[in-house]
């Protein structure tokens, strides 16, 4: 099994552990439940007023992931004039933003962190050098006379 498998097998697992699916019949089950947190966040708009939150992402992978995680649970990402691409904006209740969009998002990103980095370091031993140590410390120089 590949790296990529291994993710994509991961993240379905991450995303059936939020949804309590593991069967074929329980992530169409899981889908229902998709919809019902989708309603669940209209109701909770009702009773817990939306606040807006910013969020500073480190790369423009997580970006893309968390922007994916926001439009899948109808929460509509923005950024306003002049802020950086890796600024996004959100309207939602806290607590169901919290909950649902941002533990999944963390839960994903560590996973997504990892296969980088793996298929980083294959890459660069098999393309380039197989010695990917880090670079050693050196002491400083003496002051020149």
């Amino acid at each position: 099994m590949t790296i990529e498998d291994q993710l994509r097998e991961r993240l379905r697992k991450v995303e059936a552990l939020h949804f309590g699916a593991t069967s074929a019949g329980e992530r169409e089950a899981a889908s229902a439940a998709a919809d019902r947190l989708r309603a669940k966040l209209d109701e909770a708009a009702r009773s817990d007023p939306p606040v807006e939150m910013k969020f500073s992402l480190p790369d423009e992978w997580s970006v893309r992931l968390f922007v994916a995680l926001c439009r899948r649970y109808g929460v509509r990402p923005f950024r306003y004039s002049r802020q950086r691409r890796t600024t996004i904006m959100v309207r939602a209740p806290r607590r169901f933003f919290d909950a649902v969009v941002w533990r999944q998002f963390s839960d994903l990103h560590t996973d997504l962190w990892i296969y980088f980095e793996q298929t980083t370091e294959r890459l660069i031993k098999e393309s380039i050098c197989a010695d990917t140590r880090d670079a050693e410390t050196a002491s400083e120089p003496s002051l020149l006379r």
